[in-house]
């Protein structure tokens, strides 16, 4: 047995390995393998074939045969070569046919004896056979005849050559002829007999045996003449000779030639000289009967499974080339296609007969292979996809050539097969990734499912980077079904989860994110094969959303009313606790505020730091629940301001002036009884200090100043996590739940109710100064029987004092406002002491410009040189008094006449009403003016004012 049969024994297990266990052309040559026992067998043949094609060519010369260089051979052929020695073998080339020929022997391992002994016989047969091609010989015939037992080295070589030559031509006779038997059929046994004796000769004596050895000769060649020289269709009448042109011996035969391509240094190199290898086998199509279909299909093979031998991917190219050379059937001539129709075998596998046409034959186990790859190209071809490219390309080509085998139509177009290899490979990396995940959950703190999710977007990104851009050649939508197949291997997983999800757990916030972020990944996935309309018409048609944003909403929600819940408890506890003490000289504030702040930004963040989906209501309900927070703590800041009605006195009995003693009498419309002020409500109130209810405006001023930050704060983190999912909310829910609303108007019930808050505190600071501390000296005292004996200026310097003290403790953004209550409380206080001081306040109109320059001083007082409140703003508040006083002004008679006319339905010149002139009337020192009212109205008169 040579090297090279050796190298092929290996090629064919290893091959035979790597195709998984499928075999290496089953039904190409049993018979050759049954009565050709080795590959040395048809090697052997094979080169005596290309000698004769050689011959055929006048490139046939018998060399001399050197022992020493054939010693030499041998030893290289146990050793191997250099490079060097091999460069140096081709650099001592013959030219031509002859150097060519020398090649191929080397390349088939022939002795130099065995080429020696070809050669020879076949010129010797040639001899007295003018006109007859050497390729038109029966070859094994005349080696037979031509070749003597003598030129062996030993018997054992001899009849194993002898056995070789007998067994070929019962192969290409007898068991796998090209043209029907015919008549001949008859002669088949006799042939079969004269090879039995040919061989029982050689037990004879040598005398015997040389007899009967040629008698039986003489006789096999009348025979085999007869049977080589039936004429098949076509053929030209002295060039038939068909021996060795029947399948399967012919495609065995020409697979050794083929297999001289490969440089022997190099198993997955093409030798130099391929072309002319090429050139010179085609010069055997003759005797073995192949065409260029035949060629380029078996040529295909050889190199392909040379390239599952050796992995080398220029091979495979080489592979793709000839495929494409590979007429389709309606490329093929009529007599090729009953040819190749004709070209048939069948192999007993389990019991049954299994009947292969030729390119099934040898296609077949191509298909398979590719198949297999391919069926799992995440295994195969993680490396990286130039080489997958070209297996496609094979499996493709292969598909189309034995689709058309069953004489139909391809049952589904490429794209179909694209399909089943995506599928088949996905479904295999994802369980994989799957087994890994579970295996490494004992040691992760992760949830399974958040890590397969992880793995599976890592799948996809391989998938769409290395495999779709090689798959979509053929099939434009690869990326998609990649995409939606791993969606629905993951939604599997994921569905129970989903179904037993109600809280907000770890587990929920580990996987929730993970799982739509995967989604959202290969919704882009496909948005970006078939764009935003064709992911709308995918979504509904391949896909199952998992609805997580729903899920989660839900979960998230009650997330939401439990966490609001106790930090509406931790505000009120904040504002019950608050002592209403500025922090600091710098944070006049206090402290109750801060902490309400601290409370929600701290849920807020809680809030946004949960990476599971959200729609804009889960949002919104947040927002209201802060918003009332705001709110809560704003009525409690509040909560301890009295009505004005418990801050401000009674308005005393309205009566007129007289000199008598006692009151009569009253209206009762008029008079108002003297509520006694609650004890506790009094006690409140005292509490309230204006350094107090500075603070607590401060404390308002502080959160709705904070409150801008806040929003600004979670619109811009809602827009970061809701920006990148818009259209991809879109295409899954058919509109767009995820759109990032206006977050600016969310807190605006909390901005009205503290505004709110802030003008009621303001107020209740004004009438407290005026109407609760100042009310001995203001309305009790001021201008008390007369303008003259209590001024205002008095009242001035104790508001100078007061507002020293509120201007130290109030932030100076509500300086003006709470400046400003106190101004309304001061000229409500003054029209009150004017119109309703009751029985010691008497008016005449000498008093006028007093009180006119007491306002003056008022006004001036809080616009205080340009650094109080603003000028145009003080005048407004004071207008409304300039009326009362200039009332003050007129003649008793005018204002009867005024008043007069008003209750009879008319309009006052002074644009005063009835209530104002009556009151006026009823505080002035005139008897006429009282007179008037006590018969008109009915007023009761007053004790005189006591000096």
């Amino acid at each position: 047995m040579t090297l090279k049969t050796l190298r092929m024994m290996k090629v064919n297990s290893i091959v035979e390995g790597l195709l998984g266990g499928i075999k290496l052309m089953p039904t190409i040559y049993p018979c050759a393998y049954h009565y050709l026992k080795t590959d040395d067998d048809l090697r052997e043949t094979a080169y005596e074939i290309l000698v004769a094609a050689a011959g055929a060519s006048g490139g046939l010369i018998v060399p001399k045969k050197e022992k020493k260089k054939e010693k030499r051979h041998r030893l290289m052929r146990k050793l191997g070569r250099s490079k060097s020695e091999s460069a140096e073998s081709q650099t001592h080339r013959q030219p031509g046919l002859v150097g060519l020929l020398e090649i191929l022997r080397a390349q088939l391992e022939i002795t130099e004896s065995m080429d020696i002994r070809t050669r020879q016989g076949l010129l010797n047969a040639m001899v007295g056979k003018v006109g007859k091609r050497m390729d038109n010989l029966l070859i094994p015939l005349e080696l037979l005849c031509c070749i003597s037992r003598a030129e062996f080295s030993d018997m054992k070589a001899y009849l194993r050559w002898q056995k070789r030559q007998l067994n070929m031509l019962e192969e290409g006779l007898i068991n796998h002829p090209v043209v029907g038997f015919g008549e001949l059929g008859r002669k088949v046994n006799e042939l079969r007999n004269l090879f039995r004796k040919i061989e029982e000769s050689e037990s004879l004596s040598p005398s015997a045996a040389e007899v009967q050895r040629t008698e039986c000769l003489r006789s096999l060649r009348e025979v085999a003449t007869s049977f080589s020289e039936r004429p098949a269709r076509g053929d030209l009448t002295g060039e038939v000779c068909h021996w060795a042109d029947g399948y399967h011996l012919n495609a065995a035969l020409y697979e050794k030639m083929l297999g001289s391509v490969f440089d022997t240094l190099d198993e997955g190199k093409l030798t130099e000289e391929v072309e002319e290898i090429l050139e010179l086998l085609k010069s055997t199509w003759r005797i073995l009967g192949i065409t260029e279909t035949i060629h380029d299909t078996c040529y295909a093979w050889v190199l392909f499974r040379q390239f599952v031998f050796t992995g080398e991917q220029g091979l495979l190219k080489v592979v793709i080339e000839h495929l494409r050379k590979i007429p389709l059937k309606e490329q093929r001539g009529p007599q090729e296609r009953l040819h190749l129709i004709s070209l048939r075998s069948s192999v007993d596998a389990d019991d049954s007969c299994q009947d292969f046409t030729f390119f099934q034959s040898f296609l077949s186990p191509v298909q398979k292979w590719v198949d297999k790859k391919l069926n799992d190209y995440h295994l195969h071809f993680s490396e990286g996809p130039s080489m997958m490219v070209d297996i496609v390309t094979v499996a493709m080509l292969t598909r189309r050539i034995l689709g058309e085998e069953n004489d139909k139509a391809m049952e589904s177009p490429d794209r179909d097969q694209i399909d089943r290899y995506i599928t088949s490979s996905v479904k295999s990396a994802f369980m994989k990734i799957a087994h890994f995940v579970e295996i490494k959950a004992d040691t992760s703190h992760e949830h399974v499912l958040a890590s397969l999710a992880e793995e599976t977007k890592k799948l996809l990104k391989i998938e769409t980077n290395i495999f779709s851009p090689v798959l979509s050649r053929w099939h434009p939508q690869a990326a998609v079904l990649s995409a939606s197949l791993l969606h629905k291997l993951y939604g599997n997983k994921l569905g129970p989860f989903l179904e037993h999800s109600e809280h907000l757990t770890e587990d929920v916030v580990s996987v929730f994110p993970a799982a739509d972020s995967l989604e959202q990944y290969i919704m882009s996935v496909m948005a970006s094969v078939v764009g935003d309309d064709g992911l709308d018409s995918l979504c509904r048609q391949k896909l199952v959303p998992y609805e997580i944003e729903s899920k989660s909403g839900t979960v998230v929600l009650r997330w939401v009313n439990g966490q609001l819940e106790r930090v509406e408890t931790w505000v009120k506890r904040a504002a019950e606790q608050e002592t209403w003490d500025p922090i600091s000289p710098q944070q006049r504030h206090g402290g109750s505020i801060v902490e309400v702040y601290r409370i929600i930004e701290e849920t807020a963040d809680q809030f946004f730091a949960f990476k599971v989906p959200m729609r804009i209501g889960e949002l919104n309900s947040f927002c209201r629940g802060i918003d009332k927070a705001f709110q809560i703590y704003t009525q409690l800041v509040t909560q301890p301001i009295v009505d004005k009605e418990d801050l401000v006195p009674p308005v005393p009995v309205l009566t007129r002036y007289k000199k008598e003693l006692g009151i009569k009498a009253f209206v009762k419309k008029e008079i108002q009884e003297v509520r006694p002020v609650d004890e506790r409500k009094s006690s409140e109130i005292v509490q309230l200090t204006m350094s107090k209810l500075c603070v607590r405006l401060n404390s308002l001023y502080y959160a709705i100043s904070q409150l801008g930050k806040l929003e600004d704060s979670i619109s811009e983190r809602w827009a970061k996590r809701q920006s990148d999912k818009i259209n991809i909310r879109r295409s899954m829910n058919g509109k767009s739940k995820g759109v990032v609303s206006n977050q600016k108007n969310q807190f605006d019930g909390s901005r009205k109710e503290i505004n709110a808050a802030i003008d009621r505190v303001c107020e209740f600071t004004g009438l407290k100064v005026i109407f609760w501390d100042l009310q001995q000296p203001f309305i009790d005292n001021m201008y008390k029987n007369n303008v003259l004996q209590a001024r205002l200026d008095t009242i001035v310097e104790v508001l100078d004092l007061v507002l020293a003290q509120l201007c130290d403790v109030i932030v100076e953004q509500l300086r003006d406002r709470v400046v400003t209550g106190l101004l309304q409380a001061s000229l409500d206080g003054l029209v009150r002491v004017i119109l309703d001081g009751g029985p010691t306040r008497v008016f005449s109109p000498n008093d006028a410009p007093l009180l006119e320059e007491d306002l003056e001083i008022l006004k001036e007082f809080f616009i205080s040189g340009g650094d109080g409140l603003p000028r145009g703003t003080v005048e407004n508040l004071v207008s409304r008094v300039r009326p009362v006083i200039n009332l003050i002004k007129q003649e008793t008679r005018v204002l009867i006449d005024d008043l007069r006319e008003v209750t009879q339905g008319g309009k006052s010149k002074f644009g005063s009403d009835s209530k104002t002139l009556l009151r006026v009337l009823c505080h002035r020192n005139d008897s006429e003016a009282s007179h008037y009212v006590k018969k008109h109205f009915k007023i009761p008169s007053s004790a005189p004012p006591s000096t």
